[in-house]
């Protein structure tokens, strides 16, 4: 038997760090979660709701008397912040009036119509289910399994629902939602309904030859077809509220322009402040049992931890910020457009910290700006090797040459993405076919058989 003493070096992480790292990544929404959740779980904890800004009212007079030269925007971004009422503001509110459902819509349109109790609960069911764009995903089998009826007594309560408005609303497909909305016409454009019946697929590929051909018509017939088709609409549903769908963002920074400089903004409002219960720290200070103590100063200890892990979390953010906004200059001056070159590893570097330090910092935060709101990774962009630009182009502005070059392109002549990646490498971007066209699918940019003009 052979027994060996060896030496290992093992990284084990402690909960502690686990816990900081979290916090660490947490965008100002989560954060606001996690610290309720912790004032639930640790009875020492205190929330104070609503962060109090010291000396409010001297500090909004002093920043508003900087932004009185500079950009309006500016100025409302700080009246949000301080709660002060002005029109900019409300301009800015959602209302409270919100805008009708489509499920209200139809509904509203059956009361004049006689129906039975089975019929009102079919369509009824049926308005229910249709998705955002109008559109009645479920099958009529189940439907009418669910309901114990025949599937023909389902279509033709689909049938009363199809002759509502908005046109094309309750069809089960593009096809039948364009056909419903040209039956719906006085006057009756035959090849327009003949080229959704059957070439549907076809136009969407922009493929008019081909239909001019299988239908033998003149091309000039079929391009004011297309054109009648084209000013349908595909989403007839997509107009009424849709606000149980909206995604409420959040900044976590906000950077703002003033007269020789930027300020840089934690929106640390957003979230309350963690306090220590002042009736615990009283019991300890009082004659207890040591089991009472000892459980006490853990949860305190507990408590200041995530008090420091936040303040880390706060200053790191900060930090990774002040080095975007200095290193990113060009694009809080001018605008999209002038983005430069950045890695995590540059910020990493400039800061002394870690890489994946940097990458939990912006992870799923954003920034507010004069030019919009941007997720912080949107100023990490790779950078392809040019010639014109001092050896480095980014993704962005690689992407700003390519709408160039389409648009000035010959509409009855398309280029290809190799043509285009011709015309890219004589500017000096060393970039590749498929590279272009990843670029071009991604700016929603068809391709050249797509993008001809007829």
């Amino acid at each position: 038997m052979d027994i060996r003493l060896s030496v290992t070096q093992n990284q084990v992480l402690s909960q502690k760090m686990i816990q900081s790292m979290e916090i660490l990544q947490m965008s100002c929404q989560e954060l606001n979660e996690y610290i309720k959740e912790v004032a639930l779980e640790n009875p020492v904890v205190d929330i104070e709701e609503g962060y109090e800004v010291p000396d409010k009212a001297a500090d909004l007079m002093k920043k508003m008397e900087w932004l009185d030269s500079i950009d309006e925007r500016n100025r409302i971004y700080y009246r949000q912040e301080y709660g002060e009422v002005s029109e900019d503001k409300r301009l800015m509110d959602y209302s409270e009036n919100v805008g009708e459902e489509l499920s209200e819509y139809l509904l509203h349109q059956l009361l004049t119509v006689e129906l039975t109790d089975q019929q009102y609960d079919v369509i009824r069911y049926m308005v229910y289910c249709l998705d955002s764009k109008g559109y009645l995903e479920d099958d009529l089998k189940d439907i009418a399994d669910r309901f114990h009826m025949d599937v023909d007594f389902v279509e033709k309560q689909l049938e009363i629902l199809q002759g509502l408005d908005p046109a094309g609303v309750c069809a089960r497909n593009l096809r039948e939602c364009l056909l419903i909305q040209l039956d719906r016409e006085k006057e009756r454009d035959e090849v327009a309904q003949k080229i959704v019946s059957d070439y549907l697929e076809l136009l969407g590929k922009n493929q008019l030859h081909v239909i001019s051909k299988k239908l033998k018509l003149p091309m000039e017939t079929v391009i004011e077809a297309c054109e009648h088709i084209k000013e349908l609409n595909p989403k007839p549903g997509s107009g009424f509220d849709a606000r149980g769908h909206l995604k409420y963002i959040t900044p976590d920074v906000t950077v703002v322009k003033l007269a020789n400089y930027y300020e840089i903004l934690l929106n640390e409002y957003t979230y309350p402040k963690i306090g220590i219960n002042h009736f615990y720290k009283q019991v300890l200070s009082d004659e207890t049992s040591k089991e009472t103590q000892t459980y006490i100063i853990d949860k305190i200890r507990q408590a200041e931890w995530i008090q420091n892990c936040i303040g880390q979390r706060n200053t790191t953010l900060m930090r990774v910020s002040k080095s975007i906004v200095d290193y990113q200059d060009a694009f809080f001056r001018l605008g999209t457009g002038h983005l430069k070159p950045l890695r995590l590893q540059d910020v990493a570097e400039m800061l002394d910290i870690h890489e994946s330090t940097v990458s939990r910092a912006i992870r799923d935060k954003y920034l507010q700006c004069a030019w919009g709101i941007f997720p912080m990774n949107y100023f990490f962009s790779k950078s392809i090797p040019a010639k014109s630009n001092g050896g480095k182009i980014t993704t962005e502005q690689v992407k700003k040459l390519m709408m160039d070059i389409i648009e000035e392109e010959d509409k009855k002549k398309p280029l290809s993405d190799r043509a285009i990646t011709e015309r890219l490498v004589e500017r000096g971007v060393k970039i590749s076919r498929r590279t272009v066209a990843k670029y071009r699918e991604e700016l929603g940019i068809k391709d050249a058989s797509g993008r001809k003009h007829f």
